[in-house]
């Protein structure tokens, strides 16, 4: 391996060159406490910034094993180093001046989910790596690297002193976070031995700030569990816990508008990842294959079996084998379901206000105008018990107007001036009241989710492929668009990254072979289950990705025209 005194020597030879005989630094550089790799050199001060890690020993590290010994920990400890140096990389950025991107220093910024990322990784024996950007210093074309000397000699190794290597006075700080990561832990398994589907702790803090934001809202009303539905869990570290148990079967959340009905499903719908201490919903835990079920309306099908709600279509389009590039609201989120119960959800989130009507519900009425046999479309409303009773998925739906639910709700939770009331048997008294929908249509055949359903054929591994993420709704690969605007779950820019490494690998591997879904996903996840992307990436690893939920990897490739 290269030396300290061999990078300072090649930044010296390469001083006012032009800009490519950077190139010259790509390699690895034992800087006495840390390895500085320097993994790709950009071509151009005005193009993307070059892609550089640093990697450090778990003997220099030094953090204690019991702060990073399971996946939870492991992933939370990674996400607040990568933090701190992304913040700390801040207070350098653009110190060294010049052309194009000269200067800029920076690595990825978690929000406040805990997600795997590539930015920060932790192996097993302590060692940390974390990668980063830096735009090289040029005076218009020409080298600077008495800039890029600074930035590598001075400022990097001060931001890794101060942040990747344990300090015995930050010790209770990340004994915070790993007992956090335990506790969520401990609560996702209680779901399953209490037969629950998502926990709401006393306290927590739903409401965010804004639209666009994901802090908390100042002086927000904290959740107050009714008492009908208040369980108790006695977690490692917190100690007793109360807070309102959803459980399994079929939930519905009601109320007027503006009293925090979606701001409770929202909840629900991140908290199938772990958050931060101090976000307000670090304990608000869902069942961690929960899809949200909306419509979608012009999002393309391929070849998805949706005869379980509709069938029979005057065109005799088969069912069986649904394929449109422009679905409508009802064929949308009929796919959308089925595809949810293929990625092997056990829950589904469900607003009214985003779904299409005609697949809801079909009142007494309208079946009386427009009898069943006329109607190709057989509603959730008909559907979702028997989808329990035979699947085991479970549903919470958030209804404002319709009460056709009423009737198959285990739980119906009224929410009051932003406060959960359970009001299960007041409406089932006023259900009784009313005359119960009839239901003409026949058993439910469920998929068979064994067969392939391959659309696309295989591409070369060594095809030139350009990929592009445009926020939290797009993703393009060779010209090709995936848009994932409706997919709500996915909370961070990186996952559309990762998805994207993902769907590539999958086109160049599996799509000639004869192969489900389930098992393309369940094979690209044991790839990356102990090296997240170095098995499936195509060139260098950014450190901008994030290792998305199988569930999110099937709405992709769903998705792909």
């Amino acid at each position: 391996m290269q030396t300290k005194r061999d990078l300072i020597s090649k930044l010296h030879d390469v001083d006012r060159n032009s800009y490519p005989a950077y190139k010259q630094l790509k390699g690895s550089y034992d800087m006495v406490d840390f390895v500085l790799n320097i993994d790709h050199v950009q071509g151009d001060p005005f193009a993307s910034p070059s892609m550089l890690s640093v990697f450090i020993s778990g003997a220099k590290a030094g953090f204690p094993k019991h702060l990073y010994e399971t996946k939870e920990k492991k992933i939370a400890l990674e996400n607040l180093l990568l933090r701190w140096f992304s913040g700390e990389m801040k207070k350098y950025a653009f110190r060294e001046k010049g052309s194009g991107k000269s200067g800029f220093m920076g690595a990825a910024s978690p929000g406040p989910e805990n997600l795997p990322r590539t930015g920060c990784e932790i192996s097993v024996h302590g060692d940390v790596l974390v990668r980063f950007e830096v735009g090289f210093p040029a005076n218009g074309r020409r080298i600077q690297s008495n800039g890029l000397e600074k930035i590598l000699l001075s400022y990097i190794p001060k931001i890794v002193s101060s942040t990747l290597v344990y300090e015995g006075a930050k010790e209770q700080k990340y004994l915070e976070v790993a007992n956090l990561a335990e506790d969520q832990a401990y609560i996702r398994e209680q779901l399953k031995t209490m037969d629950l589907v998502a926990f709401v702790a006393n306290g927590a803090i739903l409401p965010r700030e804004s639209g666009v934001s994901s802090r908390p809202m100042k002086d927000a009303i904290p959740f107050k569990t009714p008492e009908t539905m208040e369980v108790e869990m006695n977690l490692p570290h917190f100690g007793t816990m109360k807070g309102m148990g959803i459980p399994k079967g079929i939930t519905m959340i009601v109320g007027g508008g503006f009293h925090g009905k979606s701001t409770l499903l929202k909840a629900l719908e991140v908290g199938v990842y772990n958050h931060v201490l101090g976000d307000g919903r670090e304990y608000v835990i869902t069942d961690e294959t929960a899809m949200k079920i909306r419509a979608e309306d012009g999002r393309s099908i391929q070849k998805v079996d949706i005869s379980m709600f509709i069938n029979n279509l005057p065109n005799g389009k088969d069912t069986k084998s649904f394929s449109t590039p422009d679905a409508s609201g009802s064929t949308s989120q009929a796919a959308n379901v089925v595809e949810a119960m293929e990625a092997g959800s056990r829950l589904f989130l469900v607003d009214e206000d985003t779904s299409a009507t005609n697949f809801m519900v079909c009142d007494e009425l309208m079946q009386q105008v427009v009898h069943r046999d006329m109607e190709p479309i057989t509603p959730f409303s008909d559907t979702v018990l028997e989808i329990y009773h035979s699947t085991g998925i479970s549903t919470v739906l958030v209804a404002g107007s319709s009460g056709s639910f009423f009737y198959s709700a285990d739980k119906v939770i009224q929410m009051l001036d932003y406060k959960p009331v359970d009001i299960t048997e007041r409406a089932k008294q006023f259900a009784g009241q009313y005359p119960h929908p009839t239901k003409e249509a026949d058993s439910l055949e469920f998929p068979d989710f064994s067969k392939t359903r391959i659309w696309r054929k295989m591409a070369d591994a060594k095809e030139r492929v350009k990929m592009k993420v445009v926020g939290r709704d797009t993703i393009s690969i060779n010209k090709e668009t995936i848009d994932l605007r409706y997919v709500e779950q996915l909370v961070e820019q990186g996952q559309l990254s990762g998805l994207a490494q993902i769907i590539w690998f999958i086109r160049t591997h599996y799509f000639t072979e004869q192969i489900s879904m389930k098992e393309m996903v369940d094979r690209v996840e044991e790839l990356m289950e102990k090296e997240r992307f170095h098995k499936i990436a195509s060139g260098n690893i950014s450190g901008n990705w994030v290792v998305p939920r199988r569930q999110e990897i099937f709405a992709c490739l769903n998705r792909w025209r």
